[in-house]
């Protein structure tokens, strides 16, 4: 089992450097570490006592671990879920915020071990997500990650903006897709043709 550091430095080398996409609604990311983040967390780099765009370019590598394990791992708890759901809601948190517990929180109802769908990792939460694992060990990261998928694209049928990230303008799987079937065994991850019948209905 992995560390949460190597998980995060996964992470980090997975998201890329500095960005400052229109379409993206997180705004400008660097190593998946956002200017509002930077912002929230008071981190101003170049000591002229505001945070902007250029502490978001001077942010390190090891700086945006750090920041993903205290503030994107150990502060929402994620560390209390069970062992082998930790890399992916831990990589979809960092992604997508608490919509990755409410991900989580959804398929555990659907499981029958229903709880709160409201982002947060509570008592209820915990006791329930170990209680799905104990029973279904071998299948609980894979349904979660196939959650996560179907809301990726749940996101792309709405906002067709949001599509390039889901796929590339060649028709592959774009970066969210092969991001979600990175955490599931190989035989759930969509073969090509299933995933341009998937997306067959966006222009």
């Amino acid at each position: 089992m992995p560390t949460v550091q190597e998980i995060a430095a996964k992470i980090v080398a997975r998201e890329g450097g500095y960005v400052d996409d229109p379409d993206d609604p997180g705004g400008a990311t660097k190593y998946g570490v956002t200017l509002a983040t930077m912002k929230r967390l008071g981190i101003d780099l170049t000591g002229d006592g505001k945070v902007d765009s250029r502490d978001l370019q001077r942010l390190t590598r090891g700086r945006a671990v750090d920041i993903f394990v205290q503030h994107y791992f150990r502060a929402p708890r994620l560390d209390a879920l069970p062992a082998a759901l930790q890399p992916s809601v831990f990589d979809m948190y960092v992604n997508a915020g608490s919509n990755a517990v409410r991900i989580l929180q959804r398929l555990l109802g659907e499981m029958g071990y229903a709880c709160a769908d409201d982002g947060i990792v509570g008592p209820r939460t915990i006791a329930q997500a170990r209680a799905a694992a104990a029973a279904a060990p071998d299948h609980i990261a894979d349904a979660y990650a196939i959650a996560r998928r179907n809301y990726y694209f749940r996101l792309a049928d709405a906002r067709p903006a949001s599509r390039k990230y889901a796929r590339t303008r060649a028709g592959a799987k774009g970066g969210w897709i092969r991001r979600a079937e990175a955490f599931m065994a190989p035989r759930y991850r969509l073969s090509a043709e299933q995933f341009q019948q998937r997306t067959a209905a966006w222009a």
